[in-house]
């Protein structure tokens, strides 16, 4: 059923409600002319509060944050929908965008990444794409120094230490791990989340950062005075390594045994960017062996990672579910701004971030 409530108030200061408390048809007819919305999952409140209020959508709601809207179901609903709001779970691909037709115009995405998107097939089609970057670069940087942290530092083998017995006499070695202070870090990908990770870890008396990118990018470099390198340079200088580039054809499993080979082994490895920059299968040989000392992934492929994948049954092998944006303030703002993407594209407006197909 078409929820047009998040159209109601704004309808009730045009035409009240008759005496029985029934719309008149003035306010039907007024409700099914607004353009219609498909939400393939239960956005945070701030985002459905913003299309509610907006007076300028009827919206259908895929009722659940826990359960993904099944694909047949979602090919079902976004027939005739004049805009679709997702997050990164569905795949936008041909298929789907046939099985919406031509009046789709809007696609708002409610995610920095957007390897989701067959963004040929948008292009084609002539459909304006928002997203959601920026919004999200403290909370992706913060997720990203704990996570280096847990793993250099072995956070995980202590807690369990701790809880299963294993917590005996003190020893000089044990659990240690490897500091930032006097060490080097290198960024592959400086944007502005690389560069919000390396604010953050400066205090921890970093020694240097270096960064390698498809091109030089003194602006951003010159805010933690980075030195920028190549790829084999960096993979051979740091200690540790943040992976922060986007999922591309050029990137696809980029980091795989020729860049660990040339890694020292103790050095830690970070990704909070895309699981498939990463071939899972050389990460595995280069930590089981000692090539690297351990990595830290909030990412994987696929997703959710298969409980009896071999990266499980390692102990310098940290993962995370992929929740580097998962704090409220975040996900929220996250909501909002697709939702204005959305609300501004319909209106055939400059979106507040769209991607430039």
């Amino acid at each position: 059923m078409w929820c047009s409530r998040m159209a109601l108030r704004r309808l009730q200061r045009i035409t009240p409600l008759n005496v029985t408390g029934v719309l008149t048809s003035n306010v039907r007819r007024e409700m099914s002319s607004l353009p219609r919305v498909y939400v393939t999952r239960q956005i945070p409140p701030e985002g459905l509060k913003t299309l509610r209020e907006s007076g300028q959508v009827q919206c259908q709601l895929w009722d659940s944050d826990d359960v993904p809207v099944p694909r047949q179901e979602l090919l079902q609903r976004v027939k005739g929908v004049d805009a679709l709001l997702c997050v990164l779970t569905e795949k936008i691909d041909a298929e789907l965008l046939d099985a919406a037709g031509p009046n789709l115009k809007v696609l708002s995405t409610m995610s920095v990444g957007f390897d989701h998107l067959s963004l040929e097939e948008l292009k084609k089609r002539g459909i304006r794409v928002g997203y959601t970057p920026d919004v999200l670069t403290d909370s992706v940087a913060e997720l990203t120094v704990a996570l280096l942290l847990t793993t250099s530092r072995r956070l995980v083998e202590a807690t369990h230490e701790a809880k299963t017995g294993g917590w005996g006499t003190w020893r000089t070695l044990w659990l240690c791990g490897y500091e930032l202070a006097n060490s080097t870090v290198g960024i592959f990908g400086l944007g502005r989340i690389g560069v919000a990770i390396a604010e953050r870890l400066a205090p921890f008396k970093v020694k240097k950062f270096i960064y390698t990118d498809v091109a030089p990018r003194p602006e951003l470099a010159s805010l933690i005075n980075a030195e920028y390198v190549s790829f084999d340079e960096m993979a051979k200088r740091s200690d540790f390594l943040a992976v922060c580039c986007a999922l591309t054809p050029e990137t696809k499993e980029i980091c795989n045994k020729d860049l660990f080979s040339k890694m020292k082994n103790t050095s830690i490895f970070i990704n909070t960017s895309r699981g498939g920059v990463v071939n899972q299968d050389d990460l595995y040989e280069a930590l089981s062996t000692g090539q690297i000392a351990g990595a830290g992934l909030d990412v994987t492929v696929p997703e959710p990672l298969p409980t009896n994948h071999p990266l499980f049954t390692l102990k310098n092998c940290v993962i995370l579910p992929h929740i580097a944006s998962a704090s409220f303030t975040t996900r929220n703002a996250m909501s909002v701004l697709a939702a204005k993407n959305l609300l501004l594209g319909l209106r055939g407006e400059p979106m507040i971030k769209e991607l430039k197909l």
